[in-house]
């Protein structure tokens, strides 16, 4: 049995997990199938997260949203310009509780900062709460 599924304050896991969900995740599924970051074996530990009771935030919000539509990627590899092209990935994840998920209100990625000079590959992802 799970234990964490008895805690009754709300909690969030977020972090860089390195791993795109689903193909809506990624801007051109064909040309990362069966990579690094979307490989079948790394999208069932995902899964796995999910089926503890946890809830991937955006998804929640944004169910059948493709990232780039909406500029959600999180992560763009420094070669081949990906960043300009906006070639992304989504691979920051926050993950919330049942309890957290109740009170979820917002998601958003502060894509902005990606265009800085000298940055991360990643961009802040966060999610509000009310």
């Amino acid at each position: 049995m799970n234990t964490y599924c008895n805690i009754k304050e709300p909690f969030l896991i977020g972090g860089d997990y390195n791993i795109a969900p689903t193909d809506a995740d990624v801007h051109d599924p064909e040309k990362w199938k069966e990579s690094v970051l979307v490989s079948p074996e790394e999208r069932a530990i995902f899964h796995q997260l999910l089926t503890l009771g946890l809830t991937d935030t955006l998804r929640d919000l944004h169910p059948e949203e493709k990232c780039q539509k909406e500029d959600w990627y999180t992560w763009w590899d420094y070669r081949s310009g990906a960043w300009h092209r906006n070639w992304g990935l989504r691979i920051d994840h926050i993950l919330a509780s049942t309890h957290a998920k109740q009170k979820l209100t917002a998601v958003g990625v502060d894509r902005d900062l990606r265009g800085m000079t000298r940055p991360s590959d990643h961009t802040p992802y966060w999610c509000q709460l009310k």
